[in-house]
């Protein structure tokens, strides 16, 4: 799983403790934008490992003040979604990750124009660089918001 953050020279997502392998900065992102995106398939973990390292991370990112994630689960190659989203959106919807995550928009609901859209990029304007690159939604990620009030999918 990687946590990146915008590359304060090129913009592109970076690591946050790494180079960055699009410009070549050692600069540390600027974490003030308070929007992270997580990779939770690279490395293909099982179901288990996935929940885990994200419980993991979003420890982390509330550590570090982060507001919002975009998490990159990966839709599977059933064509009706992996076990990752699934089991991901179960606990977001059970409430497993209250503690942390207030706020949760799944891909496939945050197209360019849509309210939800809208909704996310009035709540956290730093979103727009992640959101711009799904023009019509993405089933294989969720916005994840920390912090907020108010719970919507």
């Amino acid at each position: 799983m990687t946590l990146t953050a915008q590359c304060p020279d090129c913009g592109n997502a970076r690591g946050l403790f790494n180079q960055c392998p699009h410009c070549g900065s050692e600069i540390q992102p600027d974490l003030s934008t308070d929007v992270v995106e997580i990779n939770i398939k690279q490395g293909a973990p099982t179901v288990e490992e996935a929940l885990e390292l994200l419980t993991e991370h979003l420890r982390q990112c509330s550590e570090l003040g982060i507001k919002a994630i975009v998490l990159i689960h990966g839709y599977g190659s059933s064509g009706e979604g992996g076990r990752i989203k699934w089991a991901i959106q179960d606990a977001l919807e059970s409430n497993r990750y209250a503690d942390r995550v207030t706020e949760y928009f799944f891909g496939e609901r945050v197209a360019y124009g849509t309210d939800s859209y809208h909704v996310l990029l009035k709540r956290r304007p730093g979103l727009k660089q992640y959101l711009k690159r799904f023009k019509e939604g993405n089933a294989g990620m969720t916005v994840l918001l920390l912090g907020t009030s108010h719970r919507n999918a």
